[in-house]
């Protein structure tokens, strides 16, 4: 387990194809339906936002955002198994809303799955409504399908 870092030893940088593997390294440890190489690739070739935190050269976390006309919407963010619990998510959170203000945007937008409740939980301290839901959204386990809670969050 990596030791707890001090936010002033972390910094963010754009995330190109030099730290994909360490980010899908990161992905393939936090989800059961993990991204795959092609979702980051595609993401990057689009031209999303995508930032990757850093402490020395470790991956603390990461996120991928779309701009809209006067929104954004978030299309993952992942902090490290081993940096749980520790407020990066708040920090990256912090970091996308400072980006997204300055592209003009008004909302954050994101989906959220119905089973990830931790995640929920920090969408919602942070301030994100509960807007919708989307049904059978993600793929689950055995061929079913999962349920995504629509969240918004006004910049």
């Amino acid at each position: 387990m990596s030791a707890v870092l001090n936010p002033a030893e972390a910094w963010f940088q754009p995330l190109t194809g030099a730290r994909l593997d360490a980010v899908l390294a990161v992905e393939h440890a936090s989800y059961t339906h993990p991204w795959n190489r092609a979702n980051f690739t595609d993401s990057l070739k689009s031209g999303y936002e995508a930032q990757v935190l850093l402490g020395g050269d470790e991956v603390i976390g990461y996120f991928m955002a779309m701009k809209g006309v006067d929104e954004v919407h978030l299309l993952n963010i992942t902090v490290a198994p081993a940096h749980l619990r520790q407020g990066w998510a708040r920090v990256m959170l912090d970091a996308l809303a400072i980006w997204s203000r300055g592209q003009g945007a008004e909302w954050l937008w994101l989906e959220v799955r119905t089973s990830n409740l931790r995640a929920m939980n920090v969408y919602d301290a942070y301030g994100f409504r509960r807007i919708g839901v989307r049904k059978q959204y993600y793929p689950a386990h055995a061929g079913q399908r999962e349920d995504a809670v629509v969240m918004s969050f006004k910049l």
